[in-house]
C-alpha cells in the first residue's frame, strides 16, 4: 500500500469514528477524544488505542463493537482490534473545540 492509499485509508477510518457514538454522551468518540492511537499497516489492518470517559463505561462493550464493525466496513479495511487502555486517564481536556461546545463546556 503506497503512501496516499494509506493517507486516504486513515482518513476514511477516522470518517467513520466520528459516526461512533457514546450512548449517553450526544458527542462522537473521535471528537471526544477517547481515540488515542490509529495504525494502519501495510495490508489494512487496523489497531485502535482507545480510552473511555470512565474505567466502568456501561456501554463499553457496545461502543467497542460499534467501532469495530463500522472500520471493518471502510473498503481496504482487512481487520480491527480495538485495545482499550486507562493511561493517559481521559479528561475533558483531550476534546475537540467541537465537542467542548456540543456539551457546553465553551
Amino acid at each position: 500500500m503506497d503512501i496516499n492509499n494509506k493517507l486516504q485509508l486513515e482518513e476514511s477510518i477516522v470518517k467513520m469514528l466520528k459516526t461512533v457514538y457514546d450512548p449517553e454522551i450526544p458527542v462522537n468518540v473521535y471528537d471526544l477524544g477517547l481515540i488515542y492511537d490509529m495504525e494502519v499497516d501495510d495490508k489494512g489492518h487496523v489497531k485502535i488505542e482507545m480510552t473511555l470517559t470512565a474505567p466502568n463505561c456501561p456501554a463499553a462493550d457496545f461502543i467497542i463493537e460499534d467501532i469495530r464493525m463500522k472500520v471493518e466496513s471502510v473498503e481496504g479495511v482487512s481487520g480491527v482490534d480495538v485495545n482499550i487502555v486507562f493511561e493517559p486517564e481521559w479528561n475533558q481536556d483531550m476534546m475537540t473545540d467541537e465537542a467542548k461546545l456540543e456539551l457546553g463546556f465553551l
